[in-house]
C-alpha cells in the first residue's frame, strides 16, 4: 500500500486537476464526484458518502447521521467544501471523523477559491498543520 504522504499528494494533485477544469462556484457534490472519478482513474479505491456511526461507551448512539465525503484507500478522509469562508468547525469535524474511524490523516478541500492551494487544509491525528 502507498504511504499516507503519497496518497495525500495524489489527492491534492487530483483536486487541482478538477479545480483547473471546473473552477470555483459549483456544488460540493459535483466536486466530490469529479474528485472521486479522477482518483479512481489513478487507480485508487474511493468510497463516497461513507456512513459514519457514532459509538459512545461501546454503544452506537447515531447510526447514519454523519457521512464522510470520500475515503481514499481506506486510509485518508477527504472532506469537500465549496464555501465562501472556511470555518474552524470544519477542521474540528474532520478531526472527530479521524478519531471515530481511527485514522491518521484527513484533507479538507474548499473548491470555492481562486487558487486551490489556498483552500486545502491537512488534519493529522486531530491537529491541523
Amino acid at each position: 500500500m502507498k504511504d499516507l504522504n503519497t496518497i495525500s499528494h495524489d489527492i491534492i494533485q487530483a483536486a487541482i486537476e478538477v479545480h483547473k477544469e471546473l473552477g470555483p462556484g459549483l456544488l460540493e457534490s459535483v466536486y466530490r464526484k469529479c474528485l472521486a472519478k479522477v482518483l479512481r482513474d489513478m487507480g485508487y479505491q474511493v468510497e463516497e458518502e461513507l456512513c459514519l456511526p457514532v459509538k459512545f461507551r461501546g454503544e452506537i448512539v447515531e447510526e447514519d447521521g454523519y457521512r464522510i465525503d470520500l475515503l481514499v484507500q481506506g486510509a485518508v478522509i477527504v472532506e469537500v467544501k465549496s464555501v465562501e469562508t472556511m470555518k474552524d468547525l470544519f477542521s474540528k469535524q474532520l478531526g472527530t471523523y479521524l478519531k471515530l474511524k481511527n485514522l491518521q490523516l484527513g484533507l479538507l478541500i474548499n473548491f470555492n477559491v481562486p487558487l486551490l492551494k489556498n483552500g486545502i487544509k491537512r488534519i493529522v491525528n486531530g491537529f491541523s498543520n
